[in-house]
């Protein structure tokens, strides 16, 4: 990983069925102690049908590219217990190294 880590965390994968029959996502981690980069960034919007600007606050974050994670998995804080989605994977092509998996992240609790 090529980010200053921020913390390490636990992927989560899976889901089950509660008692009511109900799928639930499980908490079987995949990956635990891994390092990861995770930053909050804000930024001010607006449209033309309401001008009034809107603070729109974003998570990202940043793991080893050897770490496999897809689309729907889930990022456990493993300082704070926070946990996090994952709504997008974005990995970057370089001829000269791997870099850094990209993850969009949406608060989930």
């Amino acid at each position: 990983m090529y980010a200053l880590a921020t913390t390490t965390c636990s992927i989560l994968r899976g889901s089950t069925t509660d008692e009511y029959g109900d799928e639930v996502d499980s908490d079987n981690p995949v990956y635990m102690n891994v390092p990861i980069s995770i930053i909050e960034t804000a930024s001010t919007v607006s449209t033309a049908e309401d001008p009034a600007p809107r603070v729109v606050r974003k998570l990202t974050a940043r793991i080893g590219s050897e770490v496999d994670v897809v689309d729907g998995d889930r990022v456990k804080d493993e300082l704070t217990g926070t946990i996090y989605m994952i709504d997008n994977v974005i990995r970057m092509g370089s001829p000269v190294y791997t870099p850094d998996t990209r993850l969009d992240l949406r608060l989930v609790n």
